[in-house]
């Protein structure tokens, strides 16, 4: 009894100190000490990921265009600059939720087209057909938006070959009720939206289709916030997941496909004010938005990116046009100029996956 009263009290101490002594050592180790990333693994990230690397990109565009422009730099005249990008980079928001759930939509130029000519046939120059033809406007868009999402989702028909169908019907429809030839003429009041604007304290002359850009944006990052948004970027990363976990497969892929066609509905709206009604209006645009949204880091296949990043891939691929036609460049060199960026953010996405991990085991390896 002696004995184990003493062994017990002398083994007291000893696992304290001995604990004391490996204190120190448990703490360093512990996640809280973990190691921060490195300057240059930070800038790595920034500039390999074209979801952030294409902002630093739309800044420096846009300092290049106003140092070739200086006009450009007044207030007023910037703002009407970004009011004439509006209509594609409304478009490119709509080609977003698309693009993300693993599919394409190419009949956003087609919906466009149908829409303008809607806007000059229907409405005409007769203010009371205003409110009514933009109710038949909205209608076509979810109407062909539902018709595209039902189709690739229960007919299982990819949805590059669903909408390409729909861009054709689409064309030929209006080709015929049109003739090829501008339809009607709507009245200046609806053609204020596109082509009008208001005068604001500092900014001076702020454009109608900037406020509705505003808006669109705002609607587009609320609406990928939402269930909806992130269910359709799971879609494109697992669908199988998505349809496991009890999501209904058609819904969500019409609200996908009825976003991109509200989105082009409301660009067809701006268009009208400054493109007329010609049924050529908004011919390739879904191409040039496909573009821009992989400029800004959205991934051809799904799963990855950022709605606000596909905004800005759409203002650089415009900002470039103006850059270019500033330095006197022909403007045929844009199809050229955007297939060399869709390949540099392609290889900028491939170079992230690659050197992603190795950078991070850099970072254990050093720490």
């Amino acid at each position: 009894m002696k004995t184990s009263t003493t062994s017990t009290g002398s083994t007291g101490p000893t696992d304290s100190a001995a604990s004391a002594a490996e204190g120190p050592t448990k703490t360093s180790a512990t996640p809280s000490a973990a190691p921060r990333k490195s300057v240059l693994s930070r800038l790595l990230n920034t500039f390999l990921d074209p979801s952030t690397a294409v902002y630093p990109i739309m800044v420096a565009l846009f300092v290049v265009l106003i140092l070739l422009n200086p006009t450009l730099g007044e207030p007023d005249q910037f703002t009407r600059l970004i009011g004439r990008m509006a209509p594609i980079v409304i478009v490119t928001l709509g080609q977003y939720f698309v693009l993300v759930s693993g599919e394409f939509d190419l009949s956003q130029g087609a919906v466009i087209g149908v829409q303008v000519v809607v806007a000059g046939s229907f409405i005409g120059d007769d203010n009371s057909r205003i409110v009514p033809g933009l109710l038949l406007m909205l209608a076509i868009g979810v109407g062909v938006g539902a018709f595209n999402g039902l189709a690739t989702a229960y007919l299982k028909i990819p949805g590059f070959m669903t909408t390409l169908g729909t861009m054709f019907m689409l064309g030929g429809m209006t080709r015929y009720l049109t003739g090829g030839a501008a339809s009607g003429n709507p009245s200046e009041q609806f053609r204020e939206v596109g082509r009008g604007g208001i005068d604001v304290p500092l900014l001076g002359y702020l454009p109608w289709s900037v406020l509705v850009l505003a808006g669109c944006l705002v609607v587009a990052a609320v609406l990928a916030r939402r269930p909806v948004g992130r269910l359709l970027v799971a879609r494109g990363d697992n669908p199988t997941a998505v349809s496991l976990a009890g999501a209904n497969r058609g819904w969500l892929m019409a609200r996908g496909f009825i976003a991109s066609s509200l989105f082009a509905t409301v660009a067809a709206i701006v268009l009208v004010g400054f493109a007329g009604t010609h049924p050529t209006v908004g011919q390739g645009y879904q191409y040039t938005a496909i573009a821009a949204a992989v400029v800004g880091g959205v991934v051809l296949g799904g799963g990855r990116g950022l709605v606000l990043s596909a905004a800005a891939g759409a203002f650089v691929l415009e900002t470039l046009v103006a850059v270019l036609n500033a330095s006197g460049i022909d403007t045929s060199w844009r199809a050229t100029v955007q297939g060399l960026l869709i390949i540099l953010a392609l290889t900028l996405t491939a170079a992230r996956t690659k050197l992603g991990p190795l950078l991070t085991l850099r970072r254990r390896s050093t720490s």
